[in-house]
This record gives C-alpha cells, sequence and structure tokens, in this order.
C-alpha cells in the first residue's frame, strides 16, 4: 500500500530528491484506470495529480486515508476543494511554477497568428511563392487585452509590454487604486470587460472557470470584438464558447484564435468537428503551461509541498 499515488505525469527526479523515503506509486496512466486508481488510493495518505484526474465523489470516498492533494498546476476545477476541506484534506496547487510557461505561449502565439507566415511550408516546397497573401500584422503597437490579472497575466503582460505593446485588463477584483495597476515594467490601464474586447487587438484569457466565467466570452463577447482581433485561451475550457468562437472565425469576424484548454478534455473527434474549416486557428492539448522546465518546477513545488504536510501530519 503505498503512501503517496501519482497518477499523471511528473517529473522523477522530484520525486527521488524530495519523497525518498515515503512508498511512492508513480504511475501516470493510472488516470485512464479508474477502477486500478480507486484501488490504489485506497489507504494513500497523498494524492498528486495534474488536471486530468478528477479528485471528488467516488475516488474521494475510496481514499480513506488521504491526509493531502499535490496539484501538479494552479487550476482546481478537477478538485473538490469543498469536500477537501470537510475531509481536512489540504490541497496544494503549485503556484507561480508554470507562469513563464503559460506566458511564453500566449505571446509566441500572439506573434504567429498576427503575422500569418508560418503555414506555407508545403506550399514552398511545391515551389509556391505566396508573399502577398502572407503579409501579416506586427505585435508592436497593438494592444494586449488581459481578462484577468493574476500572476500568469502579469508574466504575460510583462513580455507583451517589452515587445512595444500596450496593456489593458479586465479584473474585478483587483480595486482601482491596487498597486498591481502600477507594474515594474509600466502601467496597466484598468478597463471594464466591455471596452477592453473592443480596444484589443489580442485577448487573453487569465480566468479560472467558475459560474461567474463559464461562456464569459459567447457570440455577444466575440461580437464587441474588432474583426482582426486575436483570441488566446489558455486559462481552462469552458471560458470560451466554442461553436461560437467557431462560427466567429468561419465568418470572418475574428482575425485568429488559439486554444489550449477545452471544455471536454481530451476534445473528442466529435467535439472537435465544430473547429474543422476555421482559418487561423491554433489548437493545443492544454501545453501552454508544460515545458520542460515549467514540469521540473511545478514538480519540486509539488513535492515539496507534499512531504512537508506528512511529515506534519
Amino acid at each position: 500500500m503505498a503512501d503517496i499515488v501519482v497518477s499523471e505525469f511528473m517529473d522523477e527526479a522530484a520525486i527521488a530528491a524530495s519523497l525518498s523515503g515515503f512508498d511512492v506509486l508513480y504511475d501516470p496512466g493510472l488516470v485512464d484506470r479508474p477502477g486500478d486508481l480507486a484501488a490504489a488510493v485506497t489507504g494513500a495518505r497523498a494524492l498528486i495529480v495534474r488536471n486530468r484526474t478528477q479528485v471528488r465523489g467516488a475516488l474521494l470516498e475510496a481514499a480513506d486515508a488521504l491526509v493531502c492533494v499535490g496539484r501538479l498546476g494552479v487550476g482546481l476545477d478537477n478538485i473538490d476543494v469543498p469536500a477537501c476541506e470537510a475531509r481536512a484534506v489540504k490541497v496544494f496547487p503549485a503556484t507561480g511554477a508554470n507562469d513563464i510557461g503559460v506566458a511564453e505561449y500566449v505571446i509566441g502565439t500572439a506573434m504567429m497568428l498576427l503575422r500569418g507566415a508560418y503555414t506555407a511550408t508545403d506550399e514552398v516546397i511545391a515551389g509556391a511563392w505566396p508573399r502577398n497573401r502572407l503579409m501579416g500584422r506586427e505585435v508592436y503597437g497593438k494592444t494586449m487585452g488581459l481578462v484577468g490579472f493574476g500572476s500568469i497575466a502579469r508574466e504575460t503582460g510583462k513580455r507583451a509590454a517589452a515587445l512595444g505593446m500596450t496593456i489593458v485588463a479586465y479584473d474585478p477584483f483587483v480595486p482601482e487604486g491596487d498597486a498591481a495597476w502600477s507594474q515594474p515594467w509600466g502601467r496597466v490601464a484598468k478597463r471594464e470587460l466591455e471596452a477592453l474586447l473592443a480596444e484589443a487587438d489580442v485577448v487573453s484569457l487569465h480566468v479560472p472557470l467558475t459560474d461567474a466565467t463559464r461562456n464569459l466570452v459567447d457570440a455577444a463577447a466575440l461580437a464587441l470584438c474588432k474583426r482582426d482581433a486575436i483570441l488566446i485561451n489558455a486559462a481552462r475550457g469552458g471560458v470560451v464558447d466554442e461553436p461560437a468562437l467557431a462560427a466567429a472565425l468561419k465568418e470572418g469576424r475574428l482575425g485568429g484564435a488559439a486554444l489550449d484548454v477545452f471544455e471536454t478534455e481530451p476534445l473528442a473527434a466529435e467535439k472537435g468537428g465544430v473547429f474543422a474549416g476555421c482559418p487561423n486557428l491554433v489548437l493545443t492539448p492544454h501545453i501552454a503551461g508544460v515545458s520542460v522546465e515549467s514540469n521540473v518546477r511545478v514538480s519540486a513545488v509539488t513535492a515539496e509541498n507534499v512531504r512537508r504536510c506528512l511529515e506534519g501530519a
């Protein structure tokens, strides 16, 4: 019977460095074998997950000795936090450990979608030379609109400002006079959501999935955006109305989009079919915050959190 169960991929060096002395079951395939996972967590004191393991209901019931849950990331929508609190199970997100990875994803993707020159490989190989069609836009001088202004958004804003972008942000939980609006790299203008959508050349989402943010970017919100605006969601699936986004792209009412997160993950072929034929669209498998470097950081932070918790239990 393991002390610690790890149900999704993790840096194994972090396990060896911080969790030596504990009986650790590391099986990143457990997330896809719910029966085996339920059996594994019976008697375990800690469970380490990413975003796919649903720590709720029957799994929590099976985890009869659970003391803590380590989350290899920051979003907690796959964890029933109130149920954990009711059982005195501590939940440890890896706050800050993947901020850089997500921020770089947003900036790199925004530049790619604005420029629009990176889909011509097959044409160039075949002897075509589509220079006029691929004359894209520079990121310099554009406005980056951040929906949510937490730590990842601030890292994104920092990089966008360095490229000559103007930064505006919407966050009802950061009041007007808060010091956060004056960052070391520049002043950020606070906007209401509707004004931000109308102003921004690039809209990047940085909010958790809650009742208030579900389908926050719906058909009405998309109608407020510039026709050539770029939308990037590397936050949480469900924040964007996916059929509405697909329709806006196909009808030429939006300049481009990138989704790293989806309402249902993994994105099944049936659900993914709505995006078929969408121009200037990038879809990635919830990978924005996962780089070689961030995986090491997230794993180290989580392993240390779990170790300290179990040693103090």
